[in-house]
């Protein structure tokens, strides 16, 4: 589900091992250009569809219709707007979200949006997490993915069905806790790139990260506890790969934002969804909820420069000061 760069690398990878793909974007054109020439024209357009296995639709009941496991790839910021074109229910459905935010009009992330409003069963709920750029897998560059889900069978046969030569999965059952991450480290990359705008090097990034991950540690604890080494790939590993990579888009906003450009215009040079924009505003007002504080001095000045036009220099300089 989802016609973007992450889903278009899925479905390459599913096609590899699956005889057959149902896959739904809204986008008629780009599903008339994959059927003509093997290629999505809008997302890494290097690779090449083997199209007898594709079932392309820009209809999306009969694409849920026909599934039994749904995997969304659609940005958080669209998700709902895409959801209430449905006319038949989902409570039926396995569900594996690929999306890294929190969707704007319930303030959830993906997994508990699909449990509170459409009554899916947190049983048949999964996540697909990094660390992994779509760009590299277009590339088969050797990757790595953790399948999360509550129901470990789920998750094995998605980690099964999404493994190969160049893409090793393992199994998780911190639904909740991997969720959040893929959220978080997208707020943190931005503040990577935010960083590197303003001129910051390789030694302030370096700690940068390394405050990151505990502050991520802080708010997933809070949200969630439970046993959890933070240090493993699918939250240590996918902030690193975010924060770092030139394929980054979060980073690359917010190495705009550092530049001096504001975020309309930022964005619209992009033309390119940067989850960490939405996920900004989405933390900060979540852990306002929280009973007991947290410290989130990562999240709380990226929000401040995002939302409340504040000077990007002064907030660093103040941020640089209460890192350690």
């Amino acid at each position: 589900m989802g016609g973007g760069s992450w889903a278009t690398a899925l479905v390459k990878i599913l096609s590899e091992s699956q005889k057959k793909i149902i896959w739904y974007m809204r986008n008629a054109e780009a599903i008339a250009h994959i059927k003509a020439y093997a290629h999505n024209p809008n997302y890494i357009s290097s690779v090449e569809f083997d199209v007898e296995k594709l079932l392309l639709t820009d209809d999306i009941n009969k694409a849920v219709s026909n599934a039994e496991i749904l995997v969304f790839a659609i940005p958080s910021a669209f998700l709902e707007s895409e959801l209430q074109k449905l006319e038949i229910k989902l409570d039926d459905k396995i569900i594996f979200s690929a999306i890294k935010g929190i969707v704007p009009e319930t303030g959830l992330i993906v997994g508990e949006h699909f449990h509170e409003k459409y009554q899916v069963s947190f049983e048949n709920i999964g996540v697909i997490t990094g660390p992994c750029h779509a760009e590299e897998i277009a590339l088969e560059r050797l990757s790595y993915l953790t399948i999360a889900s509550r129901d470990q069978s789920k998750a094995s046969f998605v980690a099964a069905a999404l493994q190969s030569d160049y893409v090793k999965a393992k199994i998780s059952d911190d639904i909740i806790g991997t969720e959040y991450a893929a959220m978080l480290k997208n707020i943190y990359a931005l503040a990577a790139g935010i960083a590197h705008g303003l001129g910051y090097g390789d030694n302030f990034q370096s700690v940068l990260m390394s405050n990151a991950i505990r502050e991520m540690k802080r708010y997933i604890t809070r949200v969630h506890k439970m046993k959890r080494n933070i240090n493993n790939s699918a939250y240590l590993g996918d902030l690193l790969v975010t924060g770092y990579s030139t394929f980054s888009r979060n980073r690359m906003f917010g190495n705009m934002i550092g530049k001096g450009y504001r975020v309309k215009s930022a964005m619209m040079e992009m033309n390119m969804v940067a989850e960490g924009y939405y996920a900004a505003k989405s933390a900060y007002e979540l852990k306002t909820t929280f009973t007991k504080e947290v410290k989130t001095p990562i999240i709380d000045t990226v929000f401040e420069i995002l939302y409340k036009n504040r000077n990007a220099r002064m907030a660093f300089k103040e941020l640089s000061e209460k890192m350690d």
